[in-house]
Order: C-alpha cells, then sequence, then structure tokens
C-alpha cells in the first residue's frame, strides 16, 4: 500500500468472517480496518437506504481521524452505500449509475445486448396481469426473478404455466423488501429512455441456462478492465444448489479466453471504473455457448480464502488497492495449493440444529488438517428456516474453504470437516 502513516478502512458490513482475510492483505499492518454497520443492519427487514445512509454518516463524521477509503463485499444496499458515501467523504469508488446498470438486472440486460450476444432470451414479467403470462415468446424452463434481490431470494426455476403462476404470487408479495428502497436509488441517477418507468419492483423472465456455471473476477483500474481469476462453480447432483466454488477454472484456456473478452466488452460498456467486480456464466460443452448469468458489482468476498490459497493474496486486495489508490495487481499462483474451493454444506429439509461444535472444536479441525477453513452458520436450537439469506431449495449449515494438490485431495479434505463437525438436525415440531 501507499505510505506506513496508517489507513483509517471503513468497511460496511464488517463480519468476523472476512476479518482475518482483510488482515492478510499486503501492506495490512499499515491499514486500520473500522466496521461501519453490522450485516443485519444493512440488509435485515425493510431495508430503508435513507435511515441506513444516515447511520453510517454519523459514524464516519463521528470519527476523529481520516476516513482513507469505504470499501463494502455485499450485494445491495452495501453496493449502492460505497458510491453514494464515496461522494460525500471523497473517497474513491467507481459510480452509483455503474452500480445500478449491474444490479438492476432488466437494466444489466439492455446494456449486455449493445456489446454481445452472449445472453439469454428475456423480459419483463407484467406483475399486474391476472392471470400473469410469460413475456413475448420466451420458451420454459425459465427462471423468474425481481430486478433486484439478495443471493437467490425470490428466484424460481418454472417449468410450465402453474409454476410460473405461483413464482409470480410469492414475487408479488416479497418484491417491495428491496425493490421500494432500490427506487430510492434509481431516484439519484438519469436513467436512459428505455428505463423509463420500469423502476426497482420490475419482475424479469429468463431463458433457463444449461452448462457448467463459471465465475470470472477482476478490476477497473483507469478505465483498464483486469481479470485475475476464473472459477468454476459445482452444483449438488441433479439440484440447483452450489455444491462448491473451485479456483483455478478447469475449462479450457480457450472458452476462458472468450469469457474474459466478453467481460472486458461488458465492464466497459457499463462505464465501470476504481472497483471490483464478479460476474457469472453458463458455459455449454455441447454447443461451445456460454452466457452471461448476472453481474455483481463487487468481488467475491466468499472467494477470498481460494485466492489465497492458491495465488498467495485473497481478492480484497484489489478492493483495497483501489479504494487506495495504490496497484491493484494480484500475484499469480504464489500460494501454497494448486487448487481450493470453498463448499457449501447444505441440509435439503427443515430442521432444528443440535450438536453445534465450539469454537475450540472447529479451531482444532483446522489445526489437525492444513489448507482448511470452518465457518458454521446456524446456532444450537436454531430452525433452519429461521436463518436469513437462504435460496428456496435447501438450508446452508456450514462453508467449508479446503486448499488441496487436486480435486481428490480437496475433497478427502471436505469429508473429513464434514464428519469431524458432528452436526445433526431434529425434526421440526409446530411451535418450534
Amino acid at each position: 500500500m501507499s505510505d506506513q502513516k496508517v489507513k483509517n478502512i471503513f468497511v460496511l458490513g464488517l463480519d468476523e468472517a472476512n476479518l482475518p482475510t482483510l488482515q492478510a492483505v499486503p501492506g495490512a499492518d499499515a491499514l486500520r480496518f473500522h466496521p461501519l454497520l453490522t450485516v443485519e443492519e444493512l440488509q435485515g427487514g425493510e431495508v430503508s437506504l435513507p435511515d441506513i445512509t444516515e447511520k453510517a454518516q454519523q459514524v464516519l463524521d463521528a470519527f476523529d481521524g481520516s476516513i482513507d477509503a469505504i470499501v463494502g463485499y455485499w450485494d445491495f444496499p452495501v453496493s449502492t452505500l460505497v458510491p453514494i458515501l464515496g461522494e460525500r467523504y471523497g473517497t474513491r469508488t467507481t459510480s452509483l449509475e455503474s452500480v445500478v446498470k449491474c444490479e438492476h438486472k432488466y437494466w444489466s440486460r439492455l446494456e449486455q445486448q449493445k456489446v454481445t450476444d452472449c445472453h439469454p432470451r428475456f423480459g419483463r414479467v407484467d406483475l399486474e396481469a391476472d392471470p400473469p403470462r410469460p413475456p413475448g415468446d420466451l420458451r420454459f424452463p425459465m427462471w423468474l426473478k425481481p430486478a433486484l434481490s439478495y443471493s437467490s431470494e425470490l428466484a424460481f426455476g418454472v417449468k410450465d404455466e402453474e409454476q410460473f403462476r405461483r413464482a409470480v404470487d410469492e414475487i408479488r408479495k416479497g418484491i417491495s423488501r428491496v425493490g421500494r428502497p432500490f427506487e430510492r436509488v434509481l431516484d439519484r441517477i438519469d436513467v436512459p429512455p428505455e428505463m423509463d418507468g420500469v423502476g426497482g419492483r420490475v419482475c424479469l423472465a429468463e431463458e433457463s441456462l444449461t452448462g457448467i456455471q463459471v465465475a470470472v473476477e477482476g478490476y477497473v483500474h483507469e478505465g483498464e478492465v483486469t481479470v485475475y481469476g476464473t472459477l468454476d462453480s459445482i452444483d449438488y447432483p441433479d439440484s440447483p444448489c452450489f455444491l462448491r466454488h473451485q479456483y483455478p477454472s478447469t475449462l479450457p484456456p480457450q472458452v476462458i479466453t472468450r469469457l474474459h473478452d466478453v467481460t472486458e466488452r461488458v465492464m466497459r460498456r457499463i462505464g465501470f471504473d476504481s472497483a471490483t467486480f464478479s460476474v457469472e456464466y453458463f458455459y455449454d460443452p455441447g454447443s461451445q455457448e456460454i452466457n452471461l448469468l448476472e453481474i455483481n458489482p463487487r468481488h467475491s468476498q466468499s472467494h477470498a480464502e481460494l485466492f489465497q490459497y492458491v495465488d498467495g493474496v485473497p481478492n480484497h486486495h484489489p478492493m483495497l488497492a483501489l479504494a487506495l489508490g495504490d496497484d491493484p495487481r494480484m500475484p499469480h499462483r504464489q500460494g501454497p495449493y494448486a487448487m481450493a474451493a470453498k463448499w457449501y454444506y447444505r441440509w435439503f429439509t427443515d430442521g432444528v440444529v443440535r450438536n453445534v461444535p465450539s469454537p475450540e472444536d472447529i479451531a482444532r479441525i483446522e489445526r489437525d488438517t492444513p489448507g482448511v477453513r470452518i465457518h458454521v452458520l446456524p446456532e444450537e436450537g436454531q430452525r433452519l428456516s429461521d436463518l436469513s439469506q437462504q435460496d428456496s431449495y435447501s438450508y446452508e449449515v456450514a462453508h467449508i474453504f479446503t486448499g488441496g494438490d487436486d480435486e481428490e485431495d480437496m475433497r478427502r479434505k471436505y469429508d473429513h470437516c464434514v464428519a469431524a463437525l458432528g452436526l445433526a438436525f431434529d425434526e421440526p415440531h409446530d411451535g418450534q
């Protein structure tokens, strides 16, 4: 990082799981990390952007020292707060408009199709129609999703008209939680004519994609797009739920080159700069087609350990370097392991958690198995369906990070951790 004067970095939603990886970036001894609101304050319940902004400003205004950077690695509203606060406090960020062009799924598609045809067929769903109908000539199976959501919240895969109507009903009920505050953000920017009257509470339908899911991570620095990593996303068998993210990708080099090319064109079109991003794709080995799934205007904090294991530095490094005006370049393959993965240990039915390992138990498992980090999500006695930010199909009960020589080595470590954790679940009873 720049000079040795201590720099004050305010992290929106600073969490315990990410603090060790933030402290592992080059030059971290000259950085002081300050939490700026909790994840719960930022994403829990009905989101009120004016209230959250006001709370954040109170913390920053009361700080007796220099505010050298404001960063975040979560979705809305964190992603939009970074440029909003950056403008007020003079910290480096990409523009609010560029963030919204990524996050608003419909606007993002309109921008993508100006520079590439690597995307699914899509259209807007009229939520007021009775009965609701798929847009235009889109074919089943398809995905329905709000213009903006957390993780896979309110995203539904549908195979026929009946499932389509049920999904629309669920989206109607829940779309305002995030859609209404998002409209406050849209009010801050000039939208193009094709976005007039669209707003934040819009539902998108897209034809389903097939193939291998892959994520491309990078940053834009002084207008130049740099991709520093490509990762494979592997699902549980016969399920749309992630089993693991794996780095580096095992796709052929020519496919990775095509992914990088589309990524560069799209991020330039969006006008993104001075920030990190993550773009998700599907690659179909049969047809050789690549299709862009979505753009995240932030790097993926859940990949931080993977880059640390393989390249020697967590991917928080370019985020912090860009915010401070430093060189954001990542080292390449200088870590202790050839491959790394983030595994999602899931439970596919509701239950009440018992036998949660203590922090000491987890530390012992990590100590006994080199190249492993474990984060258990639920607490003892908690009902899985009460966990926040889960998808519609399963419950995440632990995240297990592994570094290894190859896939077999990583799977062996994962299986060992699952067995050692000893998580158990009781069937829920009424009233629990």
